[in-house]
């Protein structure tokens, strides 16, 4: 009995739906007002930092540099390897690396959507039938009965929910905001990844080319050596040298050959190296690499740019600005805390105790209105959390300064390497010619009985001293000039159509 009376006064409101209808409108345009009202929280500003004029380290180069870049930002093109070419693209295509960094921007583009998504209305629809029965030991009212002592009934619902938070102080917006910035980041990380990536690949790829020349050179000095050692042995057979000059010879010989194995083990470290950047197993890689092949050279200027274009190039100092966005926004949504939440909130459906008149306009229901939540205490929660997002910018502040003066000095750190390994070689190759004109002097008096062996020897050590040290400074030219690449942010025209080709799926 009592819950058909409960149902009268539904009925009769029933017959005033349109006019409460058009009242709950007005409120909903009303509240729909407030939403351009205000954001509370500090606008986000770039940072400011000051760079200098031009680099302190410079190279002699064509003034034509800087415009060959803007045309080909595949640094690594500038070397002129096919090999190393198919590597960089297979490093692109399938690094894990790359999976890992594009999978983080999924997940911060998903981030920014759920952000974005409760700017919305939220909707709940629901239905339900319950059977009752009341205890004859309880009076009326008392669920889960509740139609009185003994009484049974049933009850048949239907209906939906729904609830919208006004953002009158623009907390969720500083959320969007906040999660757009952050998503940003991840973007530009992908890209730092990418540009260390190839780096990688690039370093690994010069060191086995450097180790392959170191070992071709040992082997020909090996041989060289070995013809030394059986002329020696020809000439103390005929009484011409000493066991001396035999015994010099001979450990000459087993010290280029102790040399070898260690060659042939960097360049496999190498080639593992390399399968494990660009996601290819060790088998595969040593048939495509274990091939000698020349150390690569660059033929080409080395854009250098200013130093305000690392700004640009350099996606870490793109993603360390972008993450100073993300925490300044995040100080906004803090402060929204300080004001008042405004809601809408509004339920409607059907509801009936007989399925014979569930349909009927009596049993439609609804209720719409506005609600309004303040913290009015916390023992200062919100206010600390405002200080703590505030220290959370400064920390991205100071860590985007930190970043370019590290930029900074990588570039000065590789030019000047740069600069000096390729004055070094033009010195090791200078040496290296008069060592094989010494030898070879050395070696016509040796067999003309005009020296004895000792100066050979020497020369011949000279000599392949000289070869493996050209060797080496070829590698660490070729080294240097891909940490010069790296700290210029070489990559980064490939790398930033890369990651926005990736985001876009």
């Amino acid at each position: 009995m009592a819950w058909v009376s409960g149902l009268a006064p539904v009925a009769r409101r029933g017959r005033h739906w349109g006019a409460s209808a058009r009242r709950g409108r007005g409120l909903v345009l009303l509240f729909g007002a407030l939403l351009c009202a205000c954001t509370v929280g500090p606008d986000y500003q770039p940072p400011k930092q000051p760079l200098p004029a031009g680099f302190a380290e410079q190279l002699e180069q064509s003034a034509a540099a800087d415009a060959a870049q803007a045309a080909d930002g595949a640094w690594w093109k500038s070397f002129g390897d096919a090999t190393l070419d198919q590597l960089m693209t297979q490093a692109l295509q399938a690094a894990p690396d790359l999976a890992e960094a594009e999978a983080r921007i999924r997940e911060a583009r998903a981030q920014r959507g759920i952000a974005g998504a409760a700017q919305y209305p939220t909707a709940n629809a629901g239905a339900g039938y319950d059977r009752t029965h009341g205890s004859a030991n309880v009076p009326i009212g008392v669920p889960p009965g509740g139609l009185g002592p003994g009484e049974g009934g049933n009850l048949y619902q239907v209906g939906f929910d729904a609830s919208w938070e006004i953002d009158f102080f623009g907390g969720q917006r500083r959320t969007v905001e906040s999660a757009e910035a952050s998503y940003q980041a991840a973007v530009e990380n992908r890209g730092d990844v990418a540009l260390t990536l190839l780096a990688e690949v690039a370093r690994n790829y010069i060191e086995l080319r450097g180790a392959q020349r170191q070992l071709a050179v040992a082997q020909q000095n090996l041989a060289i050596q070995r013809d030394g050692l059986s002329l020696t042995q020809s000439q103390f057979d005929a009484g011409l040298a000493s066991s001396l000059d035999v015994l010099r010879a001979k450990a000459e010989v087993a010290d280029t050959e102790a040399a070898i194995p260690t060659f042939e083990a960097a360049a496999r470290t190498a080639i593992y190296a390399i399968g494990a950047l660009v996601g290819r197993t060790p088998e595969e890689m040593r048939a495509t690499l274990d091939a000698p092949q020349p150390i690569p050279q660059s033929a080409r200027d080395v854009p250098l740019g200013l130093p305000s274009d690392l700004l640009l190039r350099r996606p870490d100092i793109r993603a360390a600005e972008r993450r100073i966005a993300a925490a300044n926004a995040r100080i906004g949504v803090a402060t929204a805390d300080l004001y008042p939440h405004f809601s809408l909130t509004g339920v409607a459906g059907m509801e009936s105790l007989n399925a014979s008149n569930f349909l009927h306009s009596g049993s439609h229901y609804f209720a719409v209105g506005p609600s309004v939540s303040w913290l009015i205490f916390d023992a200062g929660a919100v206010r600390f959390q405002i200080s703590a997002e505030q220290a959370r910018t400064d920390q991205a502040a100071a860590a985007y300064q930190r970043t370019v003066l590290g930029a900074l000095r990588d570039v000065e750190t590789a030019l000047s390497s740069y600069g000096q390994q390729e004055v070094r070689r033009g010195k090791l190759t200078a040496e290296l010619d008069a060592d094989r004109q010494a030898t070879t002097v050395a070696t016509r008096l040796y067999q003309q009985g005009l020296n004895d062996f000792l100066p050979v020897l020497d020369a011949e050590r000279s000599l392949y001293a000289a070869d493996d040290k050209l060797a080496q400074s070829d590698r660490d030219t070729a080294l240097a000039l891909v940490a010069l690449y790296k700290a210029l942010g070489g990559g980064w025209l490939v790398a930033d159509n890369t990651a926005n080709v990736s985001a876009s799926k």
